[in-house]
């Protein structure tokens, strides 16, 4: 297949089952649309990373303005996954929520609209091959999922929509005001001007840029993409809107919209240290990443609420992987990108269940779904798993990325950093086992405990087989290793 042909498909492909939704609403006939496109991008996203591993200039497609390399390639399969995943397990979802008249036609209309535009806008992000693309993609999925957090359109759905954009607004004009700066200092050292926000041009021209505008512009790019990947101090949007969403939603806003929100850091980084050395988004990466773990143990300890729960926990594993990205080495750089992966797989595989526990149960709080194992205990096996990958437990990837992740601070002269780190860990296991035993094997509360929790098969396929990935890929990545370094390296990883 012609390169560019690949190039476009990932974006090519949601954008077009968006225009079948939008023509022909979510019915029978077109509920698994979503799927099967979400199928041809991961299909696309591997075939890209065959095409581009090894070969540090990419593919570049529609002028110029789209580029795939194996990093993109890398966040391609992450999204193909996980979009996957929420779209098997929608038509279920839905069927749940027409049932319980909680949604109605037209509203299924827009959801299946909006969810395959809101893929196709984090595709572009990390095909992007201009700065200027990559932050136009980012600030249409703020658009485009504030609709989808709003979904069922309570007073509290409403209250995290309008959070949720008035935050993630903030964040993406401060990263604008960063975008502006990089410009004008790429103008001033005679960079092309088609080339100025050209990342890969940019980086090649990074020791010309002004050190004293380009360390105001990457602090505002880090804080501002630093929003959208709900890292502290701006990740207060987070619980409410991964919360509030419909679970699939939940899903594809934590399991990699926040990853893509960190690619773009990412390609930051890279110019950042051509221009004012790596110790300047190290001391950043660094300051926020405990800054998230802190904020996500201490509210951890007090959450009674298990959607919130998890999105706090995304704001941990955003943590660590920043942390990762701090240290910058190829070991820890190949973590990083297996922990997106498997942070990916099992928080989609997470966030799924908890929306079919809290449709039976009605409720969001911990008190309210007890004793779960002995009543659903398909269920509460996959909730039970997903909480254990997301706790770094072998044989997860995510306790893999977690050792890389480690062994390379400590190398890299971090140590001081991942024994606070470590130490924030311990309380956030804590804190998500004590609730997890209180969901899972806890005495019923009474009669609304009782409710009946089943998991659909559109549902359970994806949920088992993100889980066995996930278990798969903490013993032997395969095939991937190969991707993983050559990712790490256009990271500008150093050894």
């Amino acid at each position: 297949m012609d390169p560019q042909v690949l190039v476009l498909a990932p974006v090519g492909l949601p954008a077009l089952a968006a225009a079948g939704y939008a023509a022909f609403g979510w019915r029978r006939a077109t509920a698994w649309l979503g799927a099967a496109a979400a199928a041809g991008l991961l299909a696309a996203a591997i075939a890209l990373a065959v095409r581009t591993t090894g070969d540090t200039a990419g593919v570049a497609a529609a002028g110029g303005l789209l580029r795939a390399d194996a990093l993109s390639a890398f966040m391609l399969i992450v999204i193909g996954a996980v979009a996957l995943a929420a779209m098997l397990a929608s038509p279920s979802y839905l069927a749940a929520e027409l049932a319980a008249r909680r949604t109605g036609p037209r509203a299924t209309r827009r959801y299946g609209v909006l969810t395959q535009a809101f893929i196709a806008a984090m595709a572009l992000a990390v095909l992007a091959a201009n700065l200027g693309v990559l932050w136009v993609a980012v600030e249409a999925t703020t658009i485009l999922t504030a609709f989808l957090v709003g979904f069922r359109r309570t007073r509290e759905a409403t209250e995290a929509a309008w959070k949720y954009v008035v935050i993630c607004s903030v964040g993406i004009a401060l990263a604008l005001l960063g975008l502006v700066l990089a410009h004008y200092a790429a103008l001033h050292a005679n960079v092309p001007e088609d080339g100025a926000l050209d990342w890969a041009v940019l980086a090649r021209h990074a020791a010309d840029l002004d050190p004293g505008v380009m360390r105001i512009a990457v602090a505002l790019l880090v804080l501002g993409f630093g929003t959208k990947a709900g890292l502290a101090p701006m990740h207060a949007w987070l619980p409410d809107a991964h919360s509030q969403a419909p679970a699939p939603v939940s899903a594809l806003m934590s399991g990699v919209l926040l990853s893509v929100a960190f690619y773009a850091i990412l390609r930051v980084k890279v110019i950042a240290d051509g221009a004012l050395g790596v110790g300047f988004t190290r001391t950043l990466l660094v300051v926020v990443a405990l800054a998230s773990l802190a904020v996500a143990a201490a509210l951890l300890l007090a959450q009674r609420d298990y959607k919130r729960l998890l999105a706090y926990s995304s704001i941990e594993h955003m943590g660590i992987v920043a942390l990762g990205a701090a240290v910058g080495t190829r070991l820890a750089m190949a973590a990083v990108l297996l922990h997106v992966l498997g942070h990916g797989l099992g928080k989609s595989a997470l966030f799924l269940s908890s929306g079919y526990i809290h449709q039976a149960v009605g409720s969001s709080r911990v008190a309210a779904v007890r004793g779960l194992a002995r009543r659903a205990p398909l269920v509460a096996g996959a909730f039970a798993l997903g909480l254990l990958a997301l706790l770094g437990m072998p044989p997860f990837s995510l306790f893999a990325s977690e050792v890389g992740i480690v062994r390379a601070a400590f190398d890299g002269g971090l140590g001081w950093a991942v024994a606070v780190a470590l130490a924030l860990m311990l309380v956030i296991v804590a804190a998500v086992l004590g609730r997890a035993r209180q969901m899972l094997l806890g005495p019923p509360a009474g009669e609304g405990d009782q409710a009946a929790v089943r998991l659909p098969a559109g549902a359970a396929v994806p949920i088992v087989a993100g889980l066995a990935v996930c278990a798969v890929l903490g013993v032997a990545a395969g095939p991937l290793v190969t991707l993983l370094e050559s990712a790490a390296e256009l990271t500008g990883a150093v050894r």
